[in-house]
């Protein structure tokens, strides 16, 4: 009866996180911590970043690193990425994409 309580939870939560995800607006773009871009995810693009060392693709919505020029590629693997909160990160070439809804604001000053 325990574990069967348990699982009812987990998915209850699990459920609770999905449908409770905001759907994004744009992409924020950082390379060194200083924002250098903000893209609709409302409109397809391909964008170079950081004088080309990674290649943003926004389509349908969704925003991935289609390139980068680092060894491991992670942001590369990260996929597509279109809820608020989620971001990608390229660590070698200090890129992070974040994803805002269209609520968001930046309050740093």
């Amino acid at each position: 009866m325990l574990i069967l309580t348990l699982l009812l939870l987990s998915a209850v939560r699990i459920l609770a996180y999905f449908l409770g995800q905001e759907e994004g607006a744009r992409v924020e773009v950082t390379v060194n911590g200083v924002r250098v871009g903000e893209y609709s995810l409302a409109t397809d693009g391909v964008y170079p970043l950081n004088g080309g060392t990674n290649l943003l693709v926004i389509e349908k919505g969704t925003a991935y690193m289609k390139e980068a020029s680092c060894p491991d590629a992670t942001c590369v693997r990260t996929g597509k990425i279109r809820y608020a909160g989620q971001r990608i990160v390229c660590l070698p070439n200090n890129v992070t994409v974040k994803v805002v809804g269209e609520g968001d604001t930046d309050l740093t000053v």
